[in-house]
């Protein structure tokens, strides 16, 4: 028979178990590492204006992912206004809206924007050129005067938007400059006079992240796109420095306002922020980002069931632990995954705690099933005894170890009591039937693969990769599969021919 579908289906589960592995860290920036923390600003943006006595509508423009920057999360604080978020194509605000306000009013937004240096911009699209506003004379010819030398000393788009800024904020600055920047802002007269040169361009506003600062205000940004319409360059207005600072966040990057006011007077926004560091997988968790297929994870579900899933998913790693140990090393176990379920009790308990109480309630249990064995019950009859005493034996147990003081032995309740039953039925007739040097061999095989086991599952990195990368439970279905198909010598088998070799040593 061919094996090909065998490997194929291998090579599958390891390709598919890799690739969804690779694509959560590096889409989603899940680490491999656990306790690795990532840097998170936390602003508040205050809006303070004077309500007119009646209905009040209040706009304001929201950050959004892009090129450094995540959002996690945000709250807003506004008692008695209603609040919605409103999306688009020109990106993200809030609006809140009441029916009567009167007098001083505060609306407070908060967000959490986590450092991602690998997060990309979204694709923006360029701004239509606005309809042609003339100068009046002689503002006309001054502003021609400055397209034209702009454009002699200009490549393309970005090179012209810079030396068109030199010419009006920098050290080229005219008559002709100072007459225009008279009547407008330097921001909104570097960007008229782009459209006017057929060069789409807005104004944008950004934050400047300073850690503890308070009270600041959104700066003012050009945004100039290439020929194409698809790429962008930003440049500081006054400057005329090309590139987005490292520490600086696009607050609004649609060319809109960022506060509108509608029922009061006087409104303003400010901004206060802090930065901190919080590991990395509470930041994941916080992610905004739609769950996809290549994105399958369990931090969508409650917290009560995360929690039960971060332990069933340990089960395939102490199963590839069974296997290596029974199918490659050849060590013998009472019952075929036993050993996994002691090594679950053994994470609830501690090591030593579990330990004492599995060979406690083995102990017992054996004495007790021997006796049974002279009673001479049907199979389920004699189980389902066995099964009481189990339960009543940790019941004793937890009820000593409390009267005496040892909080730890209360544990022992998490030990599985039905496997444990069938456990010491098993040893029972193994006892019986073998003797009791195989009931050691494969009782200490079993404790032996339960602590190998417990010591895998345990581990905060195994925890941590099988809990966030799905994938890795396809590469341990692989594992498993190439180790089921071996068919060689287990280690310990080796030590049959131990005599060959010392007969073929030189005398």
């Amino acid at each position: 028979m061919s094996r090909l579908p065998f490997y194929f289906i291998v090579g599958f589960l390891l390709i598919a178990g890799i690739a969804m592995s690779i694509h959560r860290h590096v889409q989603f920036e899940i680490p491999w590492i656990p306790g690795e923390q990532r840097q998170v600003w936390e602003i508040e943006a205050v809006i303070t204006f004077d309500a007119l006595d009646g209905p009040v509508q209040v706009d304001l423009a929201l950050p959004t992912h892009q090129a450094g920057y995540r959002v996690l999360t945000e709250n807003t604080a506004s008692s008695g206004y209603g609040l919605a978020y409103q999306a688009d194509e020109f990106g993200r605000r809030a609006e809140w809206t009441i029916r009567e306000a009167e007098g001083d009013q505060q609306l407070y937004y908060s967000v959490q924007m986590l450092v991602s240096p690998d997060a990309q911009a979204p694709v923006q699209t360029a701004p239509t050129l606005p309809p042609t506003i003339e100068w009046e004379s002689p503002f006309n010819s001054a502003a021609e005067q400055l397209i034209d030398q702009a454009w002699d000393r200009s490549a393309d788009n970005a090179t012209f938007a810079r030396e068109l800024i030199r010419n009006v904020n920098g050290e080229r600055q005219d008559e002709n400059a100072r007459l225009l920047l008279g009547e407008n802002e330097p921001a909104q007269l570097v960007v008229r006079l782009l459209n006017q040169a057929d060069v789409r361009a807005r104004v944008v506003s950004g934050l400047m992240l300073e850690d503890g600062r308070r009270r600041q205000t959104l700066s003012s940004w050009i945004q100039v796109f290439a020929e194409d319409g698809e790429t962008w360059s930003l440049f500081h207005p006054l400057t005329g420095a090309q590139g987005k600072p490292e520490n600086l966040l696009l607050w609004e990057s649609s060319g809109n306002a960022v506060l509108e006011v509608q029922g009061g007077t006087n409104s303003r926004v400010s901004f206060s922020m802090m930065t901190h560091y919080q590991p990395a997988s509470a930041a994941v968790r916080n992610h905004n980002s739609n769950d996809t297929f290549l994105n399958f994870s369990i931090h969508s579900l409650p917290l009560e069931e995360q929690a039960l899933f971060q332990t069933i998913l340990l089960i395939p790693i102490g199963a590839l632990i069974v296997v290596l140990l029974r199918v490659f090393v050849g060590i013998k176990t009472s019952g075929t995954f036993m050993p996994v379920l002691i090594a679950l009790a053994f994470i609830q308990t501690s090591l030593a705690t579990g330990l004492i109480g599995f060979l406690l309630i083995v102990a017992v249990g054996l004495v007790i099933r021997n006796y049974l064995s002279y009673l001479n019950l049907l199979l389920v009859a004699r189980v389902s005894a066995v099964i009481i005493t189990v339960i009543a034996i940790i019941s004793v147990f937890s009820v000593l170890a409390y009267r005496m003081g040892l909080n730890a032995g209360l544990t022992i309740t998490f030990f599985p009591m039905i496997i444990l039953a069938w456990t010491i039925e098993r040893m029972s007739i193994l006892w019986e039937e073998e003797g009791p040097k195989q009931v050691l061999i494969q009782g200490g095989g079993s404790l032996l693969t339960a602590v190998i086991a417990y010591l895998a599952m345990n581990s905060p990195w195994v925890r941590h990769i099988t809990f966030n990368f799905l994938g890795v439970q396809f590469i341990l279905m692989a594992l498993i599969l190439l180790l089921g198909n071996y068919t060689g010598y287990r280690l310990l088998e080796l030590r049959r021919f131990k005599p060959i070799t010392e007969e073929d040593k030189p005398s």
